[in-house]
């Protein structure tokens, strides 16, 4: 899934880290995840309003309230898929940020990035060990 969209107003993860930091790139992409649970749950509230209207209504604003029961189903499936990549793709990531030398969560830096294997190289900055991150 490397190849997945990137939300335009995130940064990506080698430049996330290089401007950033990892753990404020985490935080970033927890964030951009949960908005997207948000937006799955305003769906639902969507789809219930349109099954609400439905009842006792003209033929021709039932067919509006089915297109727009439809636009909300859609909406919702792509929240949906979009809040659990980003929250599965950020938890992988975050599993991978430990120093495999001292343990130490999320300070490193960014030595570089292989886009072609999608991966990139850290280094500690307590311990200076160096290590590959998939992503």
């Amino acid at each position: 899934m490397a190849n997945e969209p990137r939300n335009p107003l995130n940064l990506g993860l080698a430049e996330g880290v290089r401007q950033l930091g990892f753990r404020k790139w985490y935080e970033r992409e927890l964030l951009s995840s949960h908005a997207h649970l948000l937006l799955t749950i305003l769906s639902a509230v969507g789809l219930l309003g349109t099954l609400e209207a439905m009842d006792g209504s003209s033929a021709q604003l039932k067919l509006v309230n089915a297109v727009l029961f439809i636009i909300s189903a859609a909406i919702g499936v792509w929240a949906l898929r979009r809040y659990l990549y980003l929250l599965m793709h950020a938890e992988d990531l975050a599993n991978q940020a430990n120093c495999p030398s001292c343990a130490t969560y999320g300070k490193f830096s960014l030595l570089s990035d292989n886009k072609r294997d999608s991966q990139i190289k850290v280094c500690c900055r307590r311990c200076n060990q160096s290590w590959d991150i998939n992503y």
